[in-house]
């Protein structure tokens, strides 16, 4: 008997890829909630405590509030929002991360799905802390651009839209430069920083698609690391990884105008993981993912496919 999913915020940009890649998932079938009845507190109260899985593609506030709507304790919970990403009882959903987040995953009733910007940061960096290549006080600069459906319907529309001449931009919107990002607890945490970044994020006109950088200065090595060490630790962390490619040195050179497409994975659940040497020492990391695949929706249909012990590539 297949596994009932109830998507809570199915309407929603991330919610409604998430419906799509489960159309061919046979394993699970998909409560809906009458379209009048969306936004009813009881009506999702109550599809929310009839379900096996519920998925929460809401806003922190509301997300708060639909978990605190479900009773059934045998209702195991994604959660998209930043709402619990940091926090203790509930598993990290970027099974990635560390060699026994699988296996917490798959036993997990409550799995926080990570943000697209705190996926590509903490497959850089936590590999190299905890293989003490850099050391966890480091101070890094982040920078990155992102495709515009990383901000929802709202951003979307504004973007798209034939008032604003967005979508025609011919260079990257930078944003929240004065504030800080909210997925810098999650980077912090579960990158295994002790010294919040300095992140600098951007929007490009295009609709999805994420490319992350992080320069690394020689003086910020360790004595001997040099970028074919940091390849290494990245082989090492991530091999035999399904969604995980780090890109050999060799395709890296000759870099040209398109080697580095921030869509490259678009339509995928894929990350290429960069490595870029320069002669003085100082070396580039680079993660490029889909924002609304490996960022969001394929992440948690990632997740749920371990909660249930299905295949990990199910549907993706």
């Amino acid at each position: 008997m297949p596994t009932t999913l109830f998507i809570d915020g199915h309407s929603g940009t991330i919610g409604l890829r998430i419906r799509d890649i489960l159309a061919s998932h046979n394993s699970v079938s998909v409560l809906q909630i009458p379209e009048k009845h969306r936004k009813d507190p009881s009506a999702r109260r109550d599809f929310l405590n009839s379900c096996d899985v519920a998925i929460l593609c809401l806003p922190d506030e509301a997300s708060v509030e639909s978990v605190s709507f479900i009773e059934n304790p045998q209702v195991r919970i994604i959660d998209g929002s930043t709402a619990f990403r940091v926090s203790d009882d509930w598993v990290y959903g970027l099974p990635e991360l560390s060699s026994n987040q699988r296996d917490a995953i798959h036993k997990a009733s409550r799995v926080s799905n990570p943000g697209c910007w705190a996926t590509a940061v903490n497959l850089l960096t936590r590999p190299l802390v905890s293989q003490a290549i850099v050391p966890p006080d480091i101070a890094l600069s982040i920078h990155g651009v992102s495709g515009y459906t990383g901000g929802g319907k709202a951003a979307i529309q504004r973007w798209e839209s034939d008032t604003t001449g967005l979508i025609n931009l011919s260079h990257e919107a930078p944003y929240a430069l004065d504030e800080v990002h909210k997925h810098i607890p999650e980077i912090q945490l579960h990158g295994l920083l002790r010294t919040d970044p300095y992140f600098s994020p951007a929007i490009g006109a295009f609709a999805r698609g994420m490319r992350v950088q992080i320069p690394l200065h020689a003086l910020q090595l360790n004595d001997g690391v040099t970028s074919e060490t940091i390849r290494n630790a990245y082989e090492s962390a991530y091999a035999g990884e399904c969604f995980v490619r780090v890109v050999p040195q060799a395709e890296d050179s000759p870099i040209n105008e398109t080697t580095f497409d921030p869509q490259a994975c678009n339509n995928t659940n894929n990350v290429l993981i960069h490595v870029i040497a320069q002669p003085s020492g100082h070396v580039l990391l680079m993660a490029i993912l889909d924002n609304l695949g490996k960022g969001a929706s394929g992440a948690a249909v990632q997740s749920l496919n371990l909660m249930l012990g299905l295949e990990e590539e199910c549907g993706l």
